[in-house]
């Protein structure tokens, strides 16, 4: 019960993400072949609302749905950032999907979707395992 809240955001967000049509492999394609707005209009429109909690967060030092600080740590540039990036974009590029709506995706009935939340995993559980081995 006490994680009821995170299940009704996910569905919720879910939702969104479905009826923004940004789960779309075609609207996705139209993004990396410059043939359309909307998703870089969504993704532009989701930059602008973390810029303004980010500043909100920090200004009224608010806290979490529990009560806790949000601490906002400085991160430092490497190289990976740039690399990891690559990977992502093409992975993106190449699927049609990344983490968020992959699992929209599946709950709007793209069976294909699962392939993909496994490869993610995968490609999370190497990462965890070679993590030491990285350049960070």
């Amino acid at each position: 019960m006490k994680n009821l809240k995170y299940l009704v955001l996910g569905v919720l967000f879910g939702i969104i993400l479905t009826k923004s049509e940004v789960v779309s492999w075609w609207r996705i394609q139209e993004m990396f072949r410059f043939q359309s707005f909307h998703m870089y209009g969504v993704i532009g429109s989701a930059i602008l609302v973390g810029l303004v909690s980010i500043q909100l967060i920090k200004r009224y030092r608010l806290r979490t749905i529990d009560g806790e600080t949000i601490a906002l740590a400085d991160k430092q540039y490497n190289h990976g950032v740039w690399i990891g990036g690559i990977l992502f974009g093409l992975g993106w590029a190449l699927t049609g999907a990344c983490p968020g709506p992959m699992f929209a995706q599946l709950g709007s009935g793209v069976a294909g979707a699962a392939v993909l939340i496994l490869a993610a995993l995968a490609g999370t559980w190497t990462y965890s395992a070679l993590r030491e081995k990285l350049p960070h």
